[in-house]
């Protein structure tokens, strides 16, 4: 999988000034959008799209200084259609216009090219199990926040906090199925999972129940396929948010037959030890299976 992504990524280095076809690396990733998009951007931290911004006016920068040709001729070249619009996008990646670069020789920023590996020494074992689920429902309150990929999402916590106990009691009596017990639960409408982008959270249970209670909300999953990652007595949400890593840079490259699909994304944790900072639970991710 890994391969066939690098391939992917060196359409980027072929055809700088070509709009970026996402699908169509997807394609030669041989997957789908969906998971090329999740995998690059997980694994570099990044959206392809930023990648191949960023990408496209670091080879841009070396040929403004290289001073060979007009800077209107590097900025068709690329694939900006005016001197103007390669001149903000310029700016933004580098701080400073074309026409500076090119009279002060001014240092610049630059973009490395990216290639994927696959490190087995070091690597972490994870127990993790395949779920066939029925359609269901996810029952509880939710609220819009900002993606943050590492480290604490104070929104969320504050949001869980403002609950109450007897809310958390509520979700957690409407649990009929797994993953049993209160979720937390993410549902990301940016396909490129940019950093602060717009994320619906909410606490949930899964459940059968027809009603929902007041001051909640039901969010109707379809029936489908999930990998439970499991995790034991850890200690930071850095540690659950590494799972996110762990399964794209080693489980999917280990398991083709299985790839990311949109879904929610499910997190059960139950928390234990003397200060109760130790939390043991789930990952639920929602994938398919490739087709052959």
């Amino acid at each position: 999988m890994l391969d066939r992504l690098n391939e992917a990524l060196g359409r980027v280095e072929e055809n700088p000034g070509e709009p970026v076809d996402v699908a169509a690396m997807a394609r030669a990733a041989l997957t789908s959008e969906h998971h090329f998009r999740r995998m690059f951007s997980v694994l570099a931290g990044m959206p392809i799209s930023e990648y191949v911004r960023r990408r496209r006016l670091t080879l841009a920068g070396a040929e403004v200084i290289e001073g060979r040709d007009t800077l209107l001729d590097i900025a068709v070249r690329y694939g900006y259609g005016s001197a103007e619009a390669f001149g903000r996008a310029f700016r933004a990646v580098h701080g400073i216009s074309p026409g500076q670069a090119r009279r002060s020789g001014a240092a610049l920023s630059s973009q490395s090219r990216l290639t994927f590996h696959l490190t087995v020494e070091g690597s972490t074992a994870m127990r993790y199990r395949i779920v066939e689920k029925e359609a269901f429902r996810l029952i509880g309150p939710g609220t819009r926040v900002p993606l943050v990929h590492e480290g604490v999402n104070q929104p969320v916590v504050e949001f869980v906090r403002g609950l109450g106990r007897d809310v958390h009691e509520r979700v957690g009596e409407l649990s009929d199925q797994e993953p049993h017990g209160g979720l937390s639960v993410t549902v990301t409408h940016d396909p490129d999972q940019r950093e602060g982008s717009d994320v619906d959270f909410y606490v949930a249970a899964a459940s059968s129940a027809p009603e929902v209670p007041e001051g909640m909300e039901a969010l109707e999953v379809p029936a489908g396929t999930w990998v439970a990652f499991q995790f034991e007595r850890v200690t930071s949400p850095e540690s659950i948010q590494r799972i996110w890593v762990y399964a794209h840079s080693e489980w999917f490259p280990a398991n083709p037959a299985y790839r990311a699909r949109q879904g929610p994304q499910m997190v059960r944790v139950e928390y234990e030890g003397p200060d109760g900072n130790l939390a043991t639970g789930e990952v639920w991710m929602p994938v398919e299976r490739t087709v052959v």
